[in-house]
Formats: structure tokens, sequence, C-alpha cells
């Protein structure tokens, strides 16, 4: 990114950034506010666009947002559309979220960056890119769950606790579905209906123990997927039988296929390998279909004189012809983005466990925009989202242009 600086951005203050066809506030636009008309004085598109300017500049909460907004007022209303004699307080922006459709505002936000990402690669679609290719170019998805625990221990009604399960491309960051589980349900009753035709096909699934069942591997079969599975005590029987062949693999094994990679730095050895093999199709078809090979992952870290390692097993419906042990390696590893790229950083970055709007859907609407900010980041390279927040409150208008220019030009 090319960075003005403050004085720069002062001097420009007098001119409005114009609003591209192909820009965040557009986007924003797209979303039905879901509030009473009367008595409405700044559009829900004006509302998301100034939470997400915040966020971006730093702000981590509804009060703080406010309080940004509040002492650039004069500025942001000389460079924002259609200027207005205040901005709103903080509960307006608590109502707004509220009243919105998580539904609908996932698909806008998705849209624009599957958008803009797939211009920029001369019209190929980001998530399903090499889908028809081999598998070392398939799309890759990652299923997990997050509570938002902002919203634990509340009894009112309409303060509910919310468990999130989403499915997250590990190539481009988008979040292309998420739900909430209602009550007395958990993410193994809703995943069967969460998981659709057209999110599966084309796409390499993976998923954590939780979800290492029958049922999930002939869905994604069936819709022409592939899943790749961690095999943990939830099933004893596989998990029993991955360890045993891996721990004494038979005298005629004739399928044993290894991959590694060794990380180093600040003091710190990370090696991780990958054992692969076929051995167990046969003996393992009957109960999980389309298994295509098993394999063994063990990490082996070094750090301050001690040591630590870590063992998992899993399956696959990808064959040896697709995914080798090294490209196997590759998708456990990218897995854990979900964990470390989309919910770390929600959660340690953006202060969302630490969110205390809890009423109707607010919750899942911030932890939407959190989500999306993230990935508008990803899209452009940000490496260190603190650092580039960082920057965007020293060069507000950076942050501005970023989301009331086109996405295709930023820079």
């Amino acid at each position: 990114m090319n960075y003005t600086t403050l004085e720069e951005a002062l001097e420009q203050a007098g001119l409005p950034v114009e609003v591209d066809a192909l820009s965040v506030y557009r986007a924003f636009e797209h979303i039905q506010d879901g509030r009473h008309k009367q008595g409405v004085r700044s559009s829900s598109a004006l509302i998301l666009t100034l939470i997400v300017l915040a966020k971006l500049a730093g702000m981590t909460s509804l009060a703080g947002i406010t309080e940004w907004v509040r002492l650039r007022a004069k500025w942001l209303n000389q460079v924002l559309p259609n200027p207005r004699e205040s901005f709103p307080c903080a509960a307006t922006y608590s109502n707004v979220v509220r009243a919105l459709d998580a539904q609908q505002v996932t698909q806008v936000l998705n849209d624009v960056l599957i958008r803009v990402a797939a211009m920029g690669r001369g019209g190929e679609h980001p998530s399903r890119a090499g889908s028809q290719a081999e598998g070392e170019h398939q799309a890759h998805v990652a299923l997990d769950g997050k509570t938002l625990r902002g919203t634990l221990g509340h009894a009112a009604a309409d303060q509910k606790k919310m468990h999130q399960l989403t499915l997250y491309d590990t190539q481009t960051g988008v979040l292309l579905k998420e739900q909430v589980t209602g009550e007395k349900q958990n993410e193994l009753s809703i995943v069967s209906a969460f998981l659709t035709p057209v999110l599966v096909k084309g796409r390499i699934i993976s998923a954590d123990a939780l979800h290492t069942q029958h049922a999930f591997c002939f869905s994604v079969t069936r819709w022409d997927g592939d899943y790749v599975l961690i095999a943990k005590d939830n099933q004893p029987t596989l998990a029993d039988d991955l360890r045993l062949f891996f721990t004494e693999p038979p005298a005629d094994c004739r399928d044993w296929r290894t991959a590694r990679t060794v990380d180093k730095g600040h003091g710190r050895l990370e090696i991780r390998e990958l054992v692969a093999s076929t051995e167990l199709n046969e003996f393992l078809a009957d109960q999980w279909v389309g298994i295509a090979q098993v394999f063994r992952w063990t990490r082996t870290v070094y750090e301050k004189g001690s040591m630590h390692r870590e063992v998992v097993y899993g399956i696959t419906s990808l064959p040896p012809t697709r995914a080798g042990a090294a490209r196997l390696l590759t998708l456990v590893r990218a897995h854990w983005k979900i964990e470390n790229r989309l919910h770390w950083r929600r959660d340690v970055t953006l202060r969302e466990d630490q969110c205390q709007v809890r009423k109707g859907e607010a919750p899942r609407i911030l932890a939407l925009l959190n989500s999306f900010l993230l990935a508008l980041l990803d899209l452009f390279g940000v490496s260190n989202v603190p650092k580039q927040m960082r920057t965007f409150d020293a060069q507000p208008l950076l942050a501005v242009r970023l989301l009331l220019g086109s996405l295709l030009t930023f820079k």
C-alpha cells in the first residue's frame, strides 16, 4: 500500500472521496436496513462504513467507535458523502446492526470480495480456482466453530448464547458461510443442512475430529467434494486402528510415503512430518465412504531447551495421485488458518471476546464485520494487522479511500 502523510490527508480534507461502484460503501448499500423508516437519520450503509472505518483504525468496541467518529466528525463530514449535522450515538450503531439480516450481510460481503478477487485473477473465481484440475490446485475450505464469548452468561431472552459454525476459504480468507446454532443444537446437529451441494462440489473440506462422522464423509463425497478429517477418541475404533497401523506397520506394507518441513526462527525449531498410506483403504472402506488414504501428522517443537511433540491421525478421500504426502502436509497445516488467521485475530487483535454487545443479532453481525475486515486486509496482502491499524489511525484518509474507492485500484 502507498501511504500519504497525515498533513497531506488534512490538506485534502475538503475534497470528498468519490464513492466507486466497486467499493465497500456501495456493497453496504445493498444490505437492507431492518429499522422502521420513521425517524431514521443515518443510513445503514453509513453506519456500517463508520464501524469498519473505526475498526480499521484500531477501535474494538462500539463505545470506542463512537468516540473515534465524534473526535473526527468535522473531517469525516468533509470526506464522506452526504454531509450531516451530527454523527450517531452508540445506541444507534447497536440498533442498526441488531436489525440486519446475517445471511444477507454474509452474502453481500462475500460477493464483493469474491468479485474483486476474481477480476484481479482475470475472471477466474478465486474460491474455485483450479477445482477442475489436479488436487494440488483444488480449492481448500476449513470447517470449524467458535463461541462468541461475550454472549455467554446472560439470562435475558434477547441475549442468547451464540456459537458460530463457519466455512472458511484458506486461500482467500473469505468466510463462505456461517450459521449460529439454535437452542439445544450443536455443530453436529446443523452441519448436514449447513453444507450444501454448491458449497461442497469441487472443494476439499477439512474439519476437526468432531466432524469425523460416517454421515459427513457420505455427504461430502456424494456431492463431489473431498474431505480431510482428524481421527481422535470420539471415534475410538478408527483412532486405535490408525494408531496401531502407524506404530507397528505390517511387514509387507507396500505404500509408505513421507513428507517433512522444517521452520526455524526466533529461537524456535519446528519440524512437521507426515506419513501417508493406502494400505488401510480396503479395511476401512465399509465404514468410511470414499476413503483413499490414511495419514499420521507429527509436529515437534524445540524451544528454550525443551521439546514438545504432537501426533495426529487422519483420513482423506484424496487419492495419492491428487494429494501426495507433501500436499496432505500442506492441507493439514492450512486447516489451522481458520484458528490462527480468523478466530485468533478476531479475539486478540479485534478483541471480539471482550465485546459486550449481546442483544439480538448484533454480536453475530459485528463478528461478520470482523471476518470481513480481516479478509479485506488479506486481499491486499497485509501480514501485520495491528501495524496496519496504527497506520490507518494516523492516516485516516487512506482508510476512507479503502472503503469508498475502487477495490480494484486501491494500493
